[in-house]
């Protein structure tokens, strides 16, 4: 009997998705939102946990079945409570943006203020204005004002930032919530500098950890519950290496209003699986988190610093381009950032457009703007070290401002991919790092 076309697009579904890994097996994944998860972490999300419900807190559900889930779910949060030297942790939010949501819903009320980074000071879209569709402003109608920024330093401007919550004051729009962190990510915010004074204004304050989680478990970023941060809220899958979802970091203090926002208030079931593979990503991170933390920021300073060699406008240069996992570079001389990071795809070079300082200003979008976002998190959990950042900014360079062919360019990044396929700094590596697995 002839092929359906339900069963042809069946077929061709597993066909695609066997033609991305292997094409991910032949490119320089720079994205700095994503990471490679181990094997271990792999194994958890296909297992049966993903097919339950186990709604409400460990111990307390609402289903039946969960006997073995309720244990790993107790030992996800023992092992996330170690690792950030928390007393308090809320391992079901299904993303970074959730958790975000379940902070804005926990502590303040639709049309409160609160202050965080724009998007292009760095900032993320679950912290936006209504009228750009940011989560906070949209889901749950907060009125958002913005950090005054110091793109010289690429950071928060502290000075600036204290004269405008003493003018919000004084115009009776105090902020609730003051949000720290972000997407574009190259320095530690001055949670520190700042915490004492927010709090003497009662600003319930939130460090969004989501890319730089796995650096601060590392301890080599910066430690925002210890710095005044009254909680921090992480994704699960960036310089952290598990599943994609979401976590909840604080103190006992603020345990029940949390976990009430998180369910049932943001929550039903808290795909179970993901949970499981975030306590495997969790026990990875505390046995090889710091060595692996530490080689990522050698990394990025590597890049960073090649990249400025070859003649690009890296960024944050006067405090050494970053302290993070994370480059930014200002693209404009040659194009924009749209259309740089469609040639270096064209090459097997994954990259992003970013918003850069000033170009809200100068009339550019997202779509076109003046930066790209360079993040070494995946590749140096594929065992790339210095001298290897140093071959792809060549690779860049070729791209960017040589205008080479991106076939030629194509040959060689396989080329140079071909000795990193596995997974380091975990406990098995036994698949590769791409490898794809049938089950059918």
């Amino acid at each position: 009997m002839a092929d359906s076309s339900q069963k042809r697009s069946y077929n061709k579904i597993f066909s695609l998705l066997k033609e991305h890994n292997k094409w991910f097996e032949n490119v320089i994944p720079l994205i700095a939102s994503e990471n490679i998860p181990s094997p271990a972490v792999r194994e958890a999300i296909i297992s049966d946990f993903g097919n339950r419900y186990a709604e409400g807190w460990p111990g307390e559900r609402v289903y039946a079945g969960c006997i073995y889930i309720d244990k790993v779910e107790f030992e996800c949060m023992a092992l996330a409570k170690k690792l950030f030297k928390a007393t308090f942790a809320d391992v079901r939010p299904i993303s970074g943006v959730v958790a975000n949501l379940v902070i804005y819903s926990a502590f303040s009320d639709p049309g409160d203020v609160m202050l965080a980074p724009s998007i292009p000071a760095g900032g993320h879209i679950s912290h936006g204005k209504k009228e750009h569709a940011g989560t906070a402003g949209l889901v749950h109608g907060l009125d958002i004002e913005f950090y005054p920024f110091n793109a010289e330093e690429m950071t928060i401007d502290v000075d600036k930032t204290k004269n405008k919550v003493k003018e919000l004051d004084r115009a009776g729009r105090l902020p609730k919530l003051a949000m720290f962190g972000g997407s574009l990510f190259l320095f530690p915010h001055p949670v520190k500098e700042l915490s004492d004074f927010l709090k003497n204004y009662d600003i319930f304050i939130n460090y969004d950890g989501a890319h730089v989680a796995g650096l601060i478990a590392g301890n080599q970023f910066q430690d925002p519950l210890r710095e005044g941060a009254d909680a921090m809220t992480i994704s699960t899958h960036k310089t952290l290496f598990g599943p994609q979802g979401g976590m909840i970091l604080s103190t006992e203090k603020y345990a029940e209003q949390i976990k009430r926002a998180t369910f049932p208030g943001l929550t039903s079931s808290h795909h179970i699986h993901h949970m499981a593979a975030k306590a495997v990503a969790l026990a990875e991170a505390l046995e090889f988190g710091k060595k692996y933390a530490s080689q990522v920021i050698k990394n990025a300073k590597a890049l960073a610093e090649s990249l400025n060699s070859l003649g690009f406008t890296v960024l944050g240069e006067k405090r050494g381009f970053t302290k993070s996992h994370q480059i930014a570079v200002n693209v404009l001389a040659y194009s924009d950032g749209g259309k740089v990071e469609a040639n270096l795809e064209k090459a097997n070079i994954i990259v992003n457009r970013q918003l850069i300082p000033g170009d809200i200003k100068a009339g550019r979008n997202y779509f076109h703007p003046g930066g790209i976002r360079l993040g070494v998190s995946e590749i140096t959990r594929l065992g790339m070290k210095e001298s290897e950042m140093k071959e792809i900014a060549s690779f860049i360079k070729k791209v960017v401002i040589d205008k080479k062919d991106k076939k030629k360019v194509v040959s060689e990044v396989k080329l140079f991919r071909k000795n990193f396929q596995k997974v380091h700094f975990c406990f098995d590596k036994k698949l590769g790092g791409y490898e794809y697995v049938k089950l059918r």
